[in-house]
């Protein structure tokens, strides 16, 4: 009676601890199965500037159904509303998110054989520049002369322009 209750001590603490012990002992079970994790939530859309049609992201904005454009840094207007001109029919000026890719302090068309003061490209031949606003251009965002100037020395190479309807 003493070996059967220590071999069953023994036999109970091998199955607590995982090892066998020498007797026949039931087939393991079946590993249990968890529940699946739950996939991470998408990350938030970028909130939309207050009082500008454009997102966070941008560092600048234009709203070519209002004539408008802003400088925008860290989420807030930094500067404008300023009044704007843009591309006439046939030239119209694209919707999109484009990013600075040169600056130009006295650049001239070589289509057009005209001046472009202040000239800040982002979307190939599409630039802010500084040009009249009683008339529409061959695509670009015309601004008056300070703020031409202002959108020049703010905007750097690689920062993001939006551009919406």
């Amino acid at each position: 009676m003493v070996k059967v209750l220590g071999l069953l001590v023994v036999m109970a603490m091998a199955s607590l601890l995982g090892v066998g012990v020498g007797v026949a002992s039931a087939a393991p079970s079946a590993p249990v199965a968890l529940p699946a994790a739950e996939p991470p939530p998408p990350p938030p859309l970028p909130a939309t500037v207050p009082d500008t049609p454009c997102l966070a992201t941008a560092r600048a904005c234009v709203e070519l159904g209002s004539d408008q454009a802003w400088l925008i840094s860290d989420g807030e207007v930094e500067y404008g509303p300023v009044p704007i001109t843009h591309g006439r029919p046939g030239y119209l000026t694209p919707p999109g998110t484009f990013q600075v890719t040169f600056k130009s302090r006295d650049h001239v068309s070589t289509i057009y054989n005209s001046p472009m003061p202040y000239a800040v490209f982002f979307n190939e031949g599409i630039a802010f520049h500084h040009g009249s606003l009683e008339s529409k251009s061959h695509g670009c965002i015309r601004l008056p002369r300070s703020a031409a100037r202002t959108f020049f020395h703010s905007l750097d190479r690689g920062d993001v322009v939006q551009v919406v309807a």
